[in-house]
């Protein structure tokens, strides 16, 4: 990450964008280099980075800590509250609180590449189809979701996704290649697993649906179950050991994860044929 950006988005274009903006206005007024103000702020020179060019979404934790570095009285805690309302639908706010705080994940997408695993260009890609008012800003959002991988202790994530979610080349062919080495990469860390279940898989409960499941050191688990409109959480016990085995049964039809790692690489060199 180089240190200063070699050009910042427009602040009317967003919330998201206007945060970075003061960030970057502030600092400079401070004089103040990236890697100063992560100093000043408890962060990395990557994250001060990265929000002053509006591709990650500020926690509430870092916007008190840029407003004690830069004895700003609270104005990065003023915006905060509203730069999440427009990152995140409301109803979907409470579901990113417990991802961060979830000591494991399961996860099950029939269509799509989870989120967790998106690259920026998939990402956009899939989020322009509901042609959003700030596609960047949703795009933002979602890739910051995937810091819980940068935790000093990362949760153990176990992903099963449906072969037809490798054939959609939806950013195009160039970028899908990226997609498809992206997941190569994250399968190979030691607390994540990638499945895939085949084409010639037989029925399984994974047919009806995308849902996942939050399990944490503390609490009950959570399900979190997809929908057309908005997701729905649910700690409702019956619900969530229902889901637990469905989860299990699709497993059961799935490839293991090296046979899943060998199918995303043939799609890899179908891709560069």
């Amino acid at each position: 990450m180089t240190e200063e950006n070699e050009s910042l988005p427009d602040p009317t274009s967003s919330l998201l964008a206007f945060f970075g903006s003061e960030l970057y206005r502030i600092r400079k007024a401070a004089k103040k280099s990236q890697s100063q103000a992560a100093r000043m702020a408890h962060t990395t020179q990557a994250m001060i980075s990265y929000i002053e060019g509006a591709k990650r979404v500020p926690s509430e934790a870092l916007a008190h800590d840029l407003d004690a570095a830069f004895g700003t009285d609270g104005h990065f805690g003023r915006l905060y509250p509203l730069v999440i309302k427009f990152a995140y639908p409301s109803w979907f706010l409470p579901y990113v609180e417990m991802e961060r705080q979830a000591t494991s994940l399961s996860i099950f997408n029939n269509q799509l590449i989870p989120g967790l695993l998106q690259t920026e260009a998939y990402a956009r890609a899939v989020l322009a189809g509901g042609r959003p008012d700030s596609l960047e800003d949703l795009v933002a959002a979602r890739i910051t979701r995937q810091d819980v991988f940068e935790r000093e202790t990362p949760p153990h994530a176990w992903f099963i996704l449906d072969e037809y979610a490798l054939t959609r080349a939806y950013p195009g062919r160039p970028a899908m290649r990226k997609q498809l080495q992206h997941l190569l990469t994250v399968g190979g860390r030691p607390r994540t697993v990638i499945q895939v279940v085949p084409r010639d898989a037989p029925p399984h409960p994974g047919v009806n649906g995308s849902f996942n499941l939050l399990s944490f050191d503390n609490g009950t688990d959570v399900l979190h179950i997809d929908g057309v409109v908005r997701g729905r959480m649910s700690a409702d016990p019956e619900e969530v050991i229902a889901a637990s085995r469905s989860y299990d049964l699709i497993r059961a039809v799935a490839l293991s994860p090296r046979e899943s790692a060998e199918l995303i690489q043939t799609h890899l060199k179908e891709m560069d044929s």
